[in-house]
């Protein structure tokens, strides 16, 4: 049985919304030669000691449950794999020849879609690769977050606050890929808006094992913390109007927007939208109607 892992309709949902029933299907044996992974595959590596069990368990008891693939376009006799490719490895390292397969006809958006659907359900997937994960299936199949939402079964500030760590600086992401960070810790730092403050605060986190609340108090301390004089500044509290339009935006966009006024020239000030990859840029140019071709 496939783990949906809480992904609401998972894969096997997914199968259906494609016409894929591996219960009606006939079963081939192919040669494992003649296949290859998914070209869309975004997961690049691959548990070591959970792929030595499941080649364990293959050498003893073979594979019970057939990996779906597609023909490979202008050949015969060469395929892609839709889903299974851990099946696929394992059977390689236990020396197997064939596996037992079901061959569909899939589009690239739905092989795109099945890859990142699968990567999904892994138990090992980190904070980082869960955001990207759905930052692909909105810039690649073009989809808004409310798409998304609905098609994995899980909230839009659930989606949201994944997407918002694809705009935390690089070495704080690769924290939070190594697991030196939280899900939670990672939020809190989102608040800090000065990126070595970020970093710094992000590493002190991991060396000193801050809880959540450790860590929100340090930023607040931060926040509070005295600063060399300078000539006396007007508040810089941003009203209400202001945050829910930030609010707003940030649905809009799906990404940490920011509003600030001009204290030199009243009713003047900035919008900044952060963009977490190329891809991302793109899909809000598309929000904004923006063609740049």
């Amino acid at each position: 049985m496939v783990n949906n892992k809480g992904l609401g309709r998972g894969i096997q949902a997914l199968f259906a919304d494609n016409d894929i029933d591996a219960n009606s299907e006939d079963v081939l044996e192919l040669e494992l030669t003649k296949l290859s992974p998914n070209p869309f595959q975004p997961r690049t590596h691959f548990d070591t000691n959970a792929l030595k069990d499941l080649t364990r368990s293959i050498e003893k008891s073979g594979v019970f449950q057939p990996i779906i693939v597609r023909k490979t376009s202008g050949s015969k006799d060469e395929y892609e794999i839709l889903a299974g490719e851990r099946r696929y490895r394992a059977s390689r390292m236990a020396g197997k020849e064939k596996i037992p397969a079901i061959v569909r006809d899939a589009s690239d958006e739905q092989m795109m879609e099945i890859a990142v659907m699968e990567n999904l359900q892994r138990e090992d997937l980190n904070p980082i690769e869960e955001a990207e994960a759905y930052n692909t299936l909105m810039t690649k199949l073009d989809i808004t977050q409310a798409e998304v939402s609905k098609r994995l079964g899980k909230s839009r500030p659930y989606i949201a606050n994944y997407l918002r760590l694809l705009g935390l600086p690089t070495e704080v992401k690769d924290m939070l890929t190594k697991n030196q960070l939280s899900m939670g810790q990672a939020r809190t730092l989102l608040s800090v808006k000065k990126k070595d403050e970020l970093i710094k605060l992000a590493k002190k986190a991991y060396e000193q094992t801050m809880t959540v609340r450790q860590l929100e108090k340090e930023i607040e301390n931060l926040s509070s913390s005295p600063k060399k004089k300078k000539k006396p500044r007007r508040s810089t509290k941003k009203s209400p109007f202001l945050r829910a339009s930030e609010n707003e935006l940030q649905d809009k966009f799906q990404t940490s927007v920011s509003i600030s006024n001009n204290r030199s020239k009243k009713g003047t000030g900035k919008i900044e939208i952060s963009y977490a990859s190329d891809d991302d840029l793109n899909r809000i140019l598309q929000i904004l109607d923006i063609n740049l071709d």
